[in-house]
């Protein structure tokens, strides 16, 4: 019990510095007239009142400010100095685009140069995924093919083709997830609480041993909660474009550095990624449209409220699965991580196939009650 504790203070200043700054930004974001219009987008927006956007900021500056405080003890060991500096710049980057969109609503192109150039950044600091634990036994090392690229001071950077390609895709996939499910009160500020807290415990397994994982996880977490407060239905502030895709750079920066711990953010997102992949599926193949210039109401979060879920409802019940399948890993290693991601595909194919089953007959009852009523 007394290892936890060298961890409570950092949850809870940044726990607290992020309800400070919250409240700074709902102001500022009220202001200027920074806010998420439900006219704007009728096609996707459930909320009927105007909400004030930019929350993200509070949650980037409580993470870098707590971070800054206790670096001493995050940028030690395997978790270089320029790792560090490498995030902060990224999530500052992150914020700017976030601003940007919020208060321009900028187009998908120029929307995503913001999270490339982060990508780039961390990758730029070394922060790469050098290895994939091999479920069967062993690793597959990706960073076998370095290239030398400058040297800075004293410091050499290189190049690792397959580790940064791995990295920049995977870290972009993990932003896109947050943002994409981002469609309900508190839903990814809630889900990046609990993987926080799953990565913590995971990071001071005897296993693994990664305190200064461990630290960042905790300080995300408290990041959050703080904000989670303000994001709950019914919400008073939304994360923005920022903070949506914050969270999932986070939540891929923390499996990357945690000993290429994939399989975990996987189980951890796994219901979110695998209902991004089919809706970027269906637009590409079967409705032949942009999956980037276009939303909907078909996600897995939305779908459940076409069902009969309530909002706080849907949202408590995608907490429980990713606490469920999030879970695993504090259990499970090696082949049986495998075993829990395909389950956790066979019950998203089967929770799909409910859901759509459910709607269709509800759809079909009301078209009945139109009819009779006419008739």
């Amino acid at each position: 019990m007394e290892k936890y504790l060298d961890y409570l203070w950092p949850f809870l200043l940044s726990l607290i510095l992020a309800v400070f700054f919250t409240l700074i930004v709902q102001r500022i974001a009220k202001y200027f007239k920074i806010v998420d219009q439900p006219e704007a987008a009728p096609e996707r927006k459930i909320h009927t009142r105007a909400i004030p956007l930019l929350g993200g900021t509070a949650i980037i500056l409580a993470l870098l400010f707590v971070c800054l405080i206790f670096k001493d003890k995050i940028a030690v060991g395997f978790l270089l100095p320029k790792y560090l500096w490498g995030i902060f710049l990224a999530g500052v980057l992150l914020m700017i685009g976030g601003f940007l969109d919020d208060k321009y609503n900028l187009s998908w192109k120029k929307q995503i140069i913001w999270p490339i150039l982060a990508v780039l950044v961390v990758i730029a600091a070394g922060i790469g995924v050098k290895f994939i634990t091999n479920p069967f036994g062993g690793v597959i090392w990706l960073d076998q093919l370095k290239i030398k690229i400058l040297t800075l001071g004293s410091i050499p950077y290189y190049l690792t083709l397959f580790a940064d390609l791995f990295a920049f895709v995977w870290l972009l996939g993990m932003m896109y997830t947050t943002k994409y499910l981002d469609g309900l009160d508190g839903l990814v500020s809630g889900i990046t609480v609990i993987g926080a807290v799953i990565v913590f415990f995971m990071s001071l397994s005897k296993d693994v041993s990664q305190p200064q994982t461990a630290m960042v996880a905790a300080i995300l977490a408290g990041s959050c909660l703080g904000f989670l407060i303000f994001n709950f239905n019914p919400a008073r502030i939304f994360l923005g474009e920022g903070g949506s895709l914050f969270c999932g750079f986070m939540l891929g920066i923390l499996a990357i550095i945690g000993q290429g711990k994939i399989a975990t953010a996987l189980l951890i997102m796994g219901i979110p990624i695998l209902d991004v992949a089919w809706v970027i599926i269906r637009r590409l193949f079967f409705e032949k449209k942009s999956p980037f210039q276009t939303s909907d109401k078909k996600h897995l979060h939305f779908r459940l409220l076409d069902v009969g879920f309530s909002h706080r409802g849907a949202v408590i019940f995608l907490y429980f699965l990713t606490v469920a399948f999030g879970s695993c890993t504090l259990f499970f290693r090696g082949i049986h991580k495998l075993y829990a991601l395909l389950i956790l595909g066979t019950v998203m194919v089967i929770l799909g196939i409910i859901l759509v089953i459910i709607y269709r007959r509800k759809q079909v009852l009301t078209s009945f009650r139109k009819n009779d009523k006419i008739l």
